[in-house]
Protein backbone atom coordinates (compact mmCIF):
# COMPACT_ATOMS: atom_id res chain seq x y z
CA UNK A 1 0.00 0.00 0.00
CA UNK A 2 1.46 3.27 -0.88
CA UNK A 3 0.29 6.33 1.23
CA UNK A 4 2.14 9.48 0.32
CA UNK A 5 -0.77 12.55 -0.64
CA UNK A 6 1.28 14.37 1.78
CA UNK A 7 3.92 14.80 -0.62
CA UNK A 8 1.53 16.41 -3.28
CA UNK A 9 2.73 18.44 -5.37
CA UNK A 10 6.34 16.72 -5.43
CA UNK A 11 5.19 13.03 -5.24
CA UNK A 12 6.26 11.10 -7.96
CA UNK A 13 4.69 7.99 -9.65
CA UNK A 14 5.30 4.77 -7.90
CA UNK A 15 7.88 3.24 -11.09
CA UNK A 16 10.17 6.61 -10.28
CA UNK A 17 10.07 5.87 -6.22
CA UNK A 18 11.45 2.00 -6.81
CA UNK A 19 13.61 3.02 -9.03
CA UNK A 20 15.26 5.92 -6.23
CA UNK A 21 14.93 2.91 -3.98
CA UNK A 22 16.45 0.57 -5.92
CA UNK A 23 19.45 3.56 -6.75
CA UNK A 24 19.66 4.67 -2.79
CA UNK A 25 19.67 0.24 -1.94
CA UNK A 26 22.63 0.07 -4.69
CA UNK A 27 20.78 -2.59 -6.82
CA UNK A 28 19.46 -3.22 -10.55
CA UNK A 29 15.65 -3.14 -9.45
CA UNK A 30 13.49 -2.59 -6.89
CA UNK A 31 9.65 -3.88 -6.68
CA UNK A 32 8.17 -1.23 -4.42
CA UNK A 33 5.75 -3.16 -1.76
CA UNK A 34 4.60 -0.14 0.57
CA UNK A 35 5.43 3.71 1.54
CA UNK A 36 3.84 6.33 2.89
CA UNK A 37 5.22 9.66 4.42
CA UNK A 38 5.13 11.84 7.32
CA UNK A 39 6.15 15.71 7.93
CA UNK A 40 9.36 16.09 9.13
CA UNK A 41 9.29 18.79 11.91
CA UNK A 42 11.49 21.82 11.70
CA UNK A 43 11.25 24.67 13.75
CA UNK A 44 13.33 27.17 12.04
CA UNK A 45 11.67 29.22 8.67
CA UNK A 46 13.02 29.26 6.01
CA UNK A 47 12.10 31.24 2.68
CA UNK A 48 12.97 28.62 0.03
CA UNK A 49 11.89 25.60 1.53
CA UNK A 50 8.01 24.39 1.08
CA UNK A 51 8.58 21.32 2.85
CA UNK A 52 10.47 18.61 5.01
CA UNK A 53 9.15 14.83 4.72
CA UNK A 54 10.42 11.40 5.88
CA UNK A 55 9.20 8.74 3.19
CA UNK A 56 9.69 5.31 4.22
CA UNK A 57 8.02 1.81 3.06
CA UNK A 58 9.07 -1.72 2.30
CA UNK A 59 10.89 -2.70 -1.56
CA UNK A 60 10.83 -6.23 -2.72
CA UNK A 61 14.79 -6.96 -3.55
CA UNK A 62 15.77 -10.48 -5.08
CA UNK A 63 12.60 -12.37 -3.38
CA UNK A 64 13.63 -10.36 -0.04
CA UNK A 65 11.18 -7.76 2.06
CA UNK A 66 13.83 -4.68 2.49
CA UNK A 67 12.93 -1.99 4.52
CA UNK A 68 14.26 1.91 2.89
CA UNK A 69 13.69 5.48 4.46
CA UNK A 70 14.53 8.38 2.34
CA UNK A 71 14.38 12.55 3.24
CA UNK A 72 12.72 14.85 1.05
CA UNK A 73 12.96 18.49 0.98
CA UNK A 74 11.05 20.80 -1.71
CA UNK A 75 12.69 23.92 -2.33
CA UNK A 76 11.25 26.84 -3.97
CA UNK A 77 11.46 30.75 -5.30
CA UNK A 78 11.29 32.62 -2.26
CA UNK A 79 8.29 34.39 -3.77
CA UNK A 80 6.23 31.78 -3.13
CA UNK A 81 6.73 31.47 1.25
CA UNK A 82 4.64 33.12 3.01
CA UNK A 83 7.69 34.45 5.02
CA UNK A 84 8.28 37.04 2.51
CA UNK A 85 5.43 39.07 3.94
CA UNK A 86 7.82 39.59 6.77
CA UNK A 87 10.47 41.35 4.08
CA UNK A 88 9.37 44.86 3.64
CA UNK A 89 7.80 45.51 0.49
CA UNK A 90 10.56 47.30 -1.49
CA UNK A 91 13.21 44.71 -0.68
CA UNK A 92 11.78 41.83 -1.78
CA UNK A 93 12.74 42.03 -4.89
CA UNK A 94 16.32 42.51 -3.91
CA UNK A 95 15.41 39.08 -1.39
CA UNK A 96 14.04 37.27 -4.25
CA UNK A 97 17.32 37.77 -7.01
CA UNK A 98 19.76 37.03 -3.77
CA UNK A 99 18.33 34.31 -2.51
CA UNK A 100 20.01 31.35 -4.27
CA UNK A 101 17.28 28.85 -4.17
CA UNK A 102 18.90 26.88 -7.22
CA UNK A 103 21.32 25.89 -5.33
CA UNK A 104 21.12 22.87 -3.42
CA UNK A 105 19.59 21.01 -6.60
CA UNK A 106 22.48 21.80 -8.56
CA UNK A 107 24.64 20.81 -5.30
CA UNK A 108 22.93 17.35 -5.20
CA UNK A 109 23.00 16.83 -9.13
CA UNK A 110 26.95 17.48 -8.93
CA UNK A 111 29.88 15.25 -8.18
CA UNK A 112 30.49 17.33 -5.04
CA UNK A 113 30.98 14.21 -3.02
CA UNK A 114 33.32 12.99 -5.11
CA UNK A 115 35.50 15.92 -4.29
CA UNK A 116 34.76 16.52 -0.16
CA UNK A 117 37.88 16.12 1.46
CA UNK A 118 38.86 12.65 3.88
CA UNK A 119 36.45 13.30 7.00
CA UNK A 120 33.78 14.87 5.12
CA UNK A 121 30.41 13.44 3.36
CA UNK A 122 26.50 14.49 2.48
CA UNK A 123 24.04 12.62 1.77
CA UNK A 124 23.82 10.67 -1.03
CA UNK A 125 21.04 11.96 -3.85
CA UNK A 126 18.56 8.93 -4.83
CA UNK A 127 16.92 11.97 -7.10
CA UNK A 128 16.40 15.81 -7.98
CA UNK A 129 13.14 16.35 -9.42
CA UNK A 130 11.95 20.21 -10.71
CA UNK A 131 8.29 20.25 -9.89
CA UNK A 132 8.00 23.58 -11.94
CA UNK A 133 9.40 26.76 -13.00
CA UNK A 134 10.06 27.49 -9.80
CA UNK A 135 10.69 25.10 -7.22
CA UNK A 136 11.98 21.38 -6.99
CA UNK A 137 12.45 18.24 -4.60
CA UNK A 138 15.57 16.56 -3.75
CA UNK A 139 15.29 12.94 -2.88
CA UNK A 140 17.96 11.72 -0.17
CA UNK A 141 19.21 9.18 1.69
CA UNK A 142 18.42 8.69 5.98
CA UNK A 143 21.29 9.84 7.56
CA UNK A 144 21.50 7.83 10.88
CA UNK A 145 22.92 10.24 13.27
CA UNK A 146 24.95 9.83 16.77
CA UNK A 147 23.65 11.40 19.54
CA UNK A 148 26.74 13.14 21.06
CA UNK A 149 27.84 16.90 22.51
CA UNK A 150 29.66 19.07 20.68
CA UNK A 151 32.89 19.22 22.44
CA UNK A 152 35.41 21.92 22.96
CA UNK A 153 37.22 18.80 20.31
CA UNK A 154 34.62 18.35 17.87
CA UNK A 155 34.40 21.65 17.38
CA UNK A 156 37.80 21.97 16.67
CA UNK A 157 37.96 19.21 13.94
CA UNK A 158 34.50 20.72 12.51
CA UNK A 159 37.16 23.79 12.04
CA UNK A 160 39.48 21.66 10.99
CA UNK A 161 37.80 19.98 8.24
CA UNK A 162 35.98 23.22 7.27
CA UNK A 163 39.61 24.57 6.22
CA UNK A 164 40.12 21.81 3.91
CA UNK A 165 36.84 21.94 2.89
CA UNK A 166 37.09 25.62 1.56
CA UNK A 167 40.88 25.31 0.63
CA UNK A 168 40.33 22.33 -1.96
CA UNK A 169 40.76 23.09 -5.13
CA UNK A 170 38.01 20.55 -6.60
CA UNK A 171 35.52 21.92 -4.21
CA UNK A 172 36.47 25.23 -5.22
CA UNK A 173 36.06 24.87 -8.64
CA UNK A 174 32.47 23.49 -8.32
CA UNK A 175 31.90 26.45 -5.60
CA UNK A 176 32.67 29.11 -8.40
CA UNK A 177 29.91 27.87 -10.35
CA UNK A 178 27.40 28.44 -8.19
CA UNK A 179 25.63 32.03 -7.54
CA UNK A 180 28.11 34.19 -5.12
CA UNK A 181 26.77 35.46 -1.99
CA UNK A 182 28.25 38.99 -1.20
CA UNK A 183 28.30 41.15 2.34
CA UNK A 184 27.02 43.85 -0.12
CA UNK A 185 23.81 41.80 -0.82
CA UNK A 186 23.74 40.60 2.84
CA UNK A 187 23.55 44.10 3.51
CA UNK A 188 21.02 45.57 1.40
CA UNK A 189 18.55 42.84 1.15
CA UNK A 190 18.53 42.01 5.48
CA UNK A 191 20.56 44.55 7.64
CA UNK A 192 19.66 47.82 5.82
CA UNK A 193 15.95 46.87 5.84
CA UNK A 194 14.85 45.15 9.04
CA UNK A 195 18.53 44.99 11.36
CA UNK A 196 19.76 48.43 11.78
CA UNK A 197 16.68 50.39 11.71
CA UNK A 198 15.96 48.68 15.13
CA UNK A 199 19.04 49.29 16.38
CA UNK A 200 18.24 53.39 16.20
CA UNK A 201 14.72 52.81 18.25
CA UNK A 202 14.98 54.00 21.55
CA UNK A 203 12.15 51.48 22.20
CA UNK A 204 13.82 48.48 21.39
CA UNK A 205 16.73 49.86 23.77
CA UNK A 206 14.42 49.69 26.73
CA UNK A 207 12.58 46.19 26.47
CA UNK A 208 13.49 44.42 29.33
CA UNK A 209 15.54 41.53 27.99
CA UNK A 210 17.55 44.09 25.57
CA UNK A 211 18.70 46.39 28.69
CA UNK A 212 19.40 43.93 30.97
CA UNK A 213 21.82 42.35 28.49
CA UNK A 214 23.01 45.01 26.05
CA UNK A 215 23.33 47.83 28.44
CA UNK A 216 26.82 48.28 27.95
CA UNK A 217 26.72 47.51 24.25
CA UNK A 218 24.60 50.17 23.01
CA UNK A 219 27.47 52.42 22.34
CA UNK A 220 29.98 50.16 20.49
CA UNK A 221 26.71 48.19 18.40
CA UNK A 222 26.20 51.41 17.02
CA UNK A 223 28.96 52.90 15.94
CA UNK A 224 29.80 49.49 14.46
CA UNK A 225 26.71 49.46 13.06
CA UNK A 226 27.24 53.14 11.17
CA UNK A 227 30.13 51.15 9.83
CA UNK A 228 28.42 48.18 7.88
CA UNK A 229 28.70 49.09 4.33
CA UNK A 230 32.54 49.80 4.90
CA UNK A 231 33.08 46.91 6.65
CA UNK A 232 30.77 44.93 3.80
CA UNK A 233 33.01 46.07 1.54
CA UNK A 234 36.03 45.14 3.38
CA UNK A 235 34.91 41.73 3.66
CA UNK A 236 33.80 41.15 0.14
CA UNK A 237 37.75 42.11 -0.75
CA UNK A 238 39.02 39.19 1.16
CA UNK A 239 40.46 36.07 -0.69
CA UNK A 240 37.44 33.86 -1.63
CA UNK A 241 37.54 29.93 -0.91
CA UNK A 242 34.59 27.69 -0.94
CA UNK A 243 32.25 27.94 1.70
CA UNK A 244 29.30 25.75 2.69
CA UNK A 245 27.26 29.30 3.98
CA UNK A 246 25.77 27.81 6.82
CA UNK A 247 28.09 25.15 8.70
CA UNK A 248 26.69 25.59 11.79
CA UNK A 249 26.41 22.21 14.02
CA UNK A 250 23.17 21.42 13.15
CA UNK A 251 24.50 21.26 9.52
CA UNK A 252 27.32 18.79 10.31
CA UNK A 253 25.99 16.13 11.27
CA UNK A 254 27.77 13.19 13.56
CA UNK A 255 27.40 9.69 12.07
CA UNK A 256 27.00 6.41 13.62
CA UNK A 257 28.73 4.30 10.66
CA UNK A 258 32.03 6.48 9.93
CA UNK A 259 34.33 9.35 11.31
CA UNK A 260 33.77 12.64 10.50
CA UNK A 261 30.53 14.97 10.08
CA UNK A 262 28.15 14.82 7.15
CA UNK A 263 27.21 18.39 5.95
CA UNK A 264 23.83 18.81 5.12
CA UNK A 265 21.67 22.38 3.75
CA UNK A 266 24.02 23.30 0.95
CA UNK A 267 21.78 26.73 -0.18
CA UNK A 268 24.02 28.92 0.55
CA UNK A 269 27.44 26.73 -0.82
CA UNK A 270 29.23 28.97 -3.25
CA UNK A 271 32.49 30.96 -3.34
CA UNK A 272 32.81 32.88 0.05
CA UNK A 273 35.51 35.26 1.89
CA UNK A 274 38.17 33.08 3.89
CA UNK A 275 36.72 32.03 7.32
CA UNK A 276 33.23 32.61 6.21
CA UNK A 277 32.05 29.08 7.93
CA UNK A 278 33.77 29.58 11.28
CA UNK A 279 30.60 32.47 12.26
CA UNK A 280 27.80 29.76 12.02
CA UNK A 281 30.29 27.01 13.11
CA UNK A 282 31.01 28.98 16.32
CA UNK A 283 27.60 30.88 17.62
CA UNK A 284 24.84 28.80 15.93
CA UNK A 285 23.95 26.68 18.50
CA UNK A 286 24.59 29.83 20.84
CA UNK A 287 22.28 31.95 19.07
CA UNK A 288 19.33 29.37 19.11
CA UNK A 289 19.50 28.64 22.93
CA UNK A 290 20.92 25.33 22.39
CA UNK A 291 24.50 26.32 24.19
CA UNK A 292 26.27 28.49 26.74
CA UNK A 293 28.13 31.05 25.67
CA UNK A 294 30.81 30.66 28.48
CA UNK A 295 32.94 29.21 26.28
CA UNK A 296 32.69 31.33 23.40
CA UNK A 297 36.37 33.00 23.58
CA UNK A 298 38.32 29.14 23.88
CA UNK A 299 36.30 27.63 21.03
CA UNK A 300 36.35 30.61 19.01
CA UNK A 301 40.85 31.00 19.04
CA UNK A 302 40.53 27.13 18.99
CA UNK A 303 38.31 27.04 16.02
CA UNK A 304 39.88 29.98 14.10
CA UNK A 305 43.44 28.08 14.59
CA UNK A 306 42.47 24.27 13.74
CA UNK A 307 40.62 26.42 10.80
CA UNK A 308 44.14 27.97 9.70
CA UNK A 309 45.39 24.25 9.79
CA UNK A 310 43.09 22.90 7.65
CA UNK A 311 43.71 25.31 5.02
CA UNK A 312 47.73 24.60 5.27
CA UNK A 313 46.81 21.30 4.79
CA UNK A 314 44.99 21.87 1.55
CA UNK A 315 48.21 23.73 0.34
CA UNK A 316 46.43 27.37 0.41
CA UNK A 317 48.68 29.51 2.94
CA UNK A 318 46.83 32.93 4.47
CA UNK A 319 47.86 35.36 6.75
CA UNK A 320 46.59 34.34 9.82
CA UNK A 321 46.15 38.15 10.44
CA UNK A 322 43.65 38.53 7.38
CA UNK A 323 41.98 34.86 8.43
CA UNK A 324 40.84 36.89 11.73
CA UNK A 325 40.21 39.75 10.34
CA UNK A 326 37.62 38.07 7.66
CA UNK A 327 36.73 36.33 10.72
CA UNK A 328 35.86 39.17 12.52
CA UNK A 329 33.63 40.75 9.41
CA UNK A 330 31.93 38.09 9.11
CA UNK A 331 31.15 37.92 12.63
CA UNK A 332 29.84 41.13 13.51
CA UNK A 333 27.90 41.41 10.18
CA UNK A 334 26.05 37.90 9.89
CA UNK A 335 25.98 37.81 14.10
CA UNK A 336 27.14 40.31 16.14
CA UNK A 337 24.99 43.37 14.66
CA UNK A 338 21.80 41.39 14.51
CA UNK A 339 22.59 39.95 18.18
CA UNK A 340 19.74 41.82 20.17
CA UNK A 341 16.47 39.32 20.33
CA UNK A 342 14.18 41.47 18.06
CA UNK A 343 12.08 38.07 17.22
CA UNK A 344 10.95 37.90 20.91
CA UNK A 345 10.70 41.25 21.99
CA UNK A 346 6.92 40.68 21.38
CA UNK A 347 6.92 38.05 24.17
CA UNK A 348 6.67 38.26 28.20
CA UNK A 349 10.70 38.11 29.70
CA UNK A 350 10.86 35.17 30.80
CA UNK A 351 14.00 33.29 32.21
CA UNK A 352 14.70 31.28 28.87
CA UNK A 353 14.40 34.42 26.99
CA UNK A 354 16.65 36.60 29.43
CA UNK A 355 19.28 34.21 29.05
CA UNK A 356 19.11 33.43 25.35
CA UNK A 357 19.42 37.48 25.10
CA UNK A 358 22.75 37.25 27.71
CA UNK A 359 24.09 34.62 25.26
CA UNK A 360 23.28 36.84 22.05
CA UNK A 361 24.77 39.96 24.18
CA UNK A 362 27.96 37.39 24.34
CA UNK A 363 28.27 36.74 20.59
CA UNK A 364 28.13 40.72 19.75
CA UNK A 365 30.82 41.14 22.84
CA UNK A 366 33.13 38.99 21.24
CA UNK A 367 32.62 40.55 17.69
CA UNK A 368 33.06 43.99 18.86
CA UNK A 369 36.07 42.54 20.45
CA UNK A 370 37.18 40.91 17.53
CA UNK A 371 36.70 43.79 15.06
CA UNK A 372 38.78 45.78 17.91
CA UNK A 373 35.34 48.72 18.87
CA UNK A 374 35.53 47.32 22.71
Amino acid sequence: MNERSLLRPVDLPDDAVAEMVARLLGVPEAGLLSSAAVVSPYDIPSLTTAGRYWVSGTAEIAGRVVPWRMFVKHVQDPSRSPYLGYVPEATRPLVRRLLPWPTEGRVYRSDLADRLPAGLAMPRAAGVHDVDELSYAVWLEEVRCADVDWSIDRYVEAARLLGRFAAAEAVQDLARDMQPGTARGYLQARLAPMVLPALDDPEVWRHPLVAAAFAQLRGPLLEAAGRAAELAAELDAMPLVAGHGDAAPNNLLVRTDREGFTMIDFGFFSSQSVGFDLGQLLVGDVQTGRRSAGDLVARDEACLAAYHRGLLQEGLDVDPGILRRAHALHLFLYAGVSSLPLEDLGEAPTPRLHALAEARAAIARRSLDLLGAL
